[in-house]
C-alpha cells in the first residue's frame, strides 16, 4: 500500500500519461515525474530528512512509483506508436504494394580493393599470404633487418615509439614479417605481408601517417636477381594485363644486398605524362636479394640458400590507378571520395 502523498503522486502521473496526445507530451510527463528534480526525485530526497523508521517505506514508494509511471509510459508511447501507423495505412495515398526504399549499401575501401587484387595474383604463383602484428618489437623491426641501434638508416623511418624505453614500436614497413618468416617456415618458401605501417611525419598530399605496404620474399637454394626479374614481370603482367618494359637502378636498403630500385615504363602514356613527370618511367617499389645477416637472424644458413625481397606502397598503387592526388584521402573518411569506389 503506498501511503497517501505516494498515491496522489501516482494517480496524477497515470492521468497525465492518459492524456498525453504524443510522443512529445509523454516526454514532458516523464520530465516532470521521472527527470531529475521531478516529483519522484524529490521524493527520494526528502529520506534524509525524515524520520530513520520511515525511510525504508520512503525508498520503497519511491522505487515503486518509478516503476510504474516507467511502465505506463512504454504502454503509452507503443499505443501511440500503433496509432500512428492505423492512420497512415488509413490514409488514401497509402499503398502497401508500393516497394520499400532501397537499402543503402557501402563499398569495399580502394586499397582493400588492391590488395585482395594483387593476393589473388600472388596466389596464383604460389605465394602464401602471412600477416604479423602492428606494435612490433625493436628487433623485429630494425635490429633483425640489419639495422642495428646505431645504424645511420634509423633516420629514414620516423618512428611511434610506445614505451619510454624505445622498445615498443608501431611498425614503420611489413618488413618485421620477413624475420618472422624465416623463423617459422623452411625454406624453400614464396610469402607476400600485406599490411598497414606507421610513421611519425608530417602530413601533406603525398605523404600520411598511416599507409599500406606489400612486402614479398622468396628464400630457396639458387635464387638469383634474374628470379627476382621475372617474379616482378610476371606479376605486372598479371596486373596490368600487358607487358611492361623495366629496369633496375642501385638502391640502398640495409636488409638487403644489393639493393635495387624497380621501375616500371609508364603504363599510362608512351611520350609522358604528369604521372611519370615526363619520363616515361615510373618507381615502382624498392628491392633486393635478402642479406645475409638478414638470414642469419631469422635462423636461416647463407651459405646454403639465397632469396630476394620486393616491397611497394598500396597507396601509391592505387593512387597511380585512379589518378587520385591527395593520399590522405585514403584515411580521411570523406564518403564523397569512398563513394566512388
Amino acid at each position: 500500500m503506498l501511503s497517501q502523498a505516494a498515491q496522489s503522486i501516482q494517480d496524477a502521473a497515470l492521468a497525465a500519461v492518459a492524456d498525453a496526445a504524443d510522443g512529445e507530451a509523454l516526454s514532458v510527463v516523464d520530465r516532470e515525474f521521472l527527470g531529475k528534480g521531478g516529483q519522484v526525485g524529490l521524493l527520494l530526497a526528502s529520506i534524509k530528512d525524515a524520520e530513520p523508521a520511515d525511510r525504508p517505506r520512503i525508498g520503497q514508494e519511491a522505487n515503486a512509483l518509478k516503476q510504474a509511471i516507467g511502465a505506463a509510459i512504454s504502454e503509452r508511447r507503443e499505443a501511440l506508436s500503433g496509432e500512428a501507423l492505423a492512420a497512415e495505412r488509413r490514409a488514401d495515398d497509402f499503398d502497401p504494394t508500393l516497394p520499400a526504399a532501397p537499402l543503402t549499401r557501402g563499398s569495399i575501401h580502394p586499397v582493400t580493393q588492391v590488395t585482395r587484387e594483387l593476393e589473388d595474383i600472388f596466389t596464383s604463383m604460389g605465394y602464401a599470404i602471412l600477416d604479423g602484428p602492428e606494435v612490433e618489437l625493436d628487433y623485429y623491426n630494425f635490429e633483425a633487418l640489419n639495422i642495428p641501434k646505431d645504424h645511420p638508416a634509423r633516420e629514414m623511418y620516423d618512428t611511434f615509439w610506445c614505451d619510454a624505453d624505445m622498445n615498443l614500436l608501431l611498425r614503420t614497413h611489413t618488413s618485421p614479417v620477413q624475420i618472422r618468416a624465416l623463423e617459422t617456415l623452411d625454406p624453400p618458401f614464396r610469402a607476400i605481408v600485406p599490411g598497414r605501417c606507421f610513421r611519425n611525419e608530417t602530413t601533406d598530399a603525398s605523404h600520411e601517417h598511416t599507409f599500406h605496404q606489400m612486402e614479398g620474399l622468396v628464400v630457396g637454394e639458387g635464387i638469383t636477381v634474374g628470379h627476382l626479374i621475372g617474379a616482378m614481370k610476371t606479376f605486372l603482367r598479371e596486373l596490368f594485363q600487358r607487358d611492361l618494359d623495366v629496369r633496375l637502378r642501385p638502391g640502398y636498403f640495409p636488409f638487403v644486398e644489393p639493393g635495387f630500385e624497380f621501375d616500371i615504363r609508364c603504363p599510362f602514356c608512351a611520350d609522358g605524362c604528369r604521372v611519370c613527370k615526363k619520363t616515361t618511367w615510373v618507381e615502382f617499389c624498392g628491392c633486393g636479394m635478402v642479406h645475409p645477416n638478414v638470414l642469419r637472424a631469422g635462423k636461416i644458413d647463407p651459405e646454403r640458400y639465397t632469396g630476394f625481397a620486393f616491397g611497394f606502397g598500396l597507396d601509391r598503387l592505387v593512387m597511380l590507378r585512379h589518378g587520385i592526388d591527395d593520399i590522405r584521402h585514403f584515411m580521411g573518411g570523406d564518403l564523397r571520395f569512398l563513394e566512388q569506389f
